[in-house]
């Protein structure tokens, strides 16, 4: 194996007989900016080891009721949504307890491994995973960085919850870029991102295109606000109190008004906010299943800091893309007079 990123890829030579034959058959890119090609595969596009993954899950997960699944695009907040989200569920389970924030997992545990992905970690390399530790606790946490309708098929037609956070385009892509140069060791290379500017442009880019991709959880959010809750991550930072009580509500463990009155919502803003959870020591030191650093998830998760490493023109050229492509949906994104007040703002 070798790394790309964030992410690890099978030689095509342990992809499985069937993934291979489907390849062959799909739309396939150029080789990008990683060296590597995508496959599209239900409108998305997938290295070959992550299609597997998809293909996998689709066929073999056998979703509870009561399971909940964190969505998004990569590098749009998911460590932090998985984090409150775990938040949220040990709380529930130690409502009598005196101090109900000792011994939590997000102490001793980097979220993004106590909340696996489906396509990425758990599935990849099997249809059928072993799910005993996540079976133990109710309700099991999963994540996902596919579209509505490719998750879709995999849940059916189960009522687990489905929670899903976007960004500002630019921001994420200035985000990807910087875990990707963190983990080939390359100091802010900035042919790297002119590159993936270019491919996300294009939308042929891991996981896109991100139109598309926030296209699908926001209308399932509209068609079904029941299953699928949409969350923005400007909006958290500008009201988190508000987003979290919202999160909670919708995860069925709402905060009762002597817990507001005790200080919960800070305790869990707190604890779930990237200076803490990057100050803690497995942060700091572990590592991931597939050998990345988790210390490299942390970095400053502000709004608007695609200014800093974005020419104007690209910036630009993003939002006229992005502008297009949400037209007539409803969907609209932070007005840039509000970056500063935002990051005034704990995370």
């Amino acid at each position: 194996m070798e790394k790309e990123g964030v992410w690890i890829n099978l030689r095509d030579e342990d992809l499985a007989e069937e993934t291979k034959a489907l390849i062959s058959s799909l739309p396939s890119s150029e080789k990008l900016y990683l060296g590597r090609t995508l496959s599209k595969y239900q409108g998305s596009w997938y290295y070959g080891n992550f299609l597997q993954g998809v293909l996998n899950f689709q066929k073999g997960f056998k979703p509870e009721d009561t399971d909940v699944i964190v969505a998004s695009f990569p590098k749009c907040g998911t460590l932090w949504l998985k984090a409150l989200t775990v938040a949220l569920f040990e709380r529930s389970k130690n409502r009598s307890s005196d101090d109900p924030m000792s011994h939590h997992p997000l102490l001793s545990n980097n979220p993004h491994n106590l909340v696996p992905v489906l396509e990425m970690n758990l599935y990849r390399d099997t249809q059928t995973p072993d799910l005993t530790k996540l079976s133990s606790s109710s309700p099991r946490l999963f994540s996902t960085h596919t579209p509505f309708h490719t998750l879709q098929e995999a849940v059916n037609d189960s009522p687990c919850k489905i929670v899903y956070i976007c960004r500002d385009a630019k921001d994420s892509l200035v985000s990807r870029w910087h875990i990707v140069c963190r983990c080939l060791n390359k100091e802010e290379d900035k042919s790297i991102l002119e590159s993936m500017f270019e491919s996300f442009c294009t939308g042929v880019f891991l996981f896109g295109p991100y139109w598309d991709h926030i296209l699908s959880y926001w209308k399932a959010s509209l068609e079904n606000p029941k299953q699928v809750l949409f969350m923005k991550y400007d909006e958290v930072k500008t009201d988190p109190h508000g987003q979290l009580k919202k999160l909670a509500e919708f995860l069925g463990c709402p905060f009762s008004e002597e817990e507001e009155k005790n200080g919960s919502l800070d305790e869990i803003l707190e604890m779930c906010s990237l200076r803490n959870l990057g100050s803690l020591e497995v942060n700091k030191t572990g590592k991931s299943i597939n050998g990345i650093d988790y210390k490299i998830h942390f970095r400053k998760g502000i709004v608007g800091d695609w200014k800093n490493h974005l020419t104007p023109e690209m910036g630009n050229k993003i939002d006229m893309i992005m502008e297009e492509k949400l037209k007539g949906s409803g969907l609209k994104f932070l007005s840039s007079c509000f970056i500063m007040y935002c990051n005034n703002k704990k995370l």
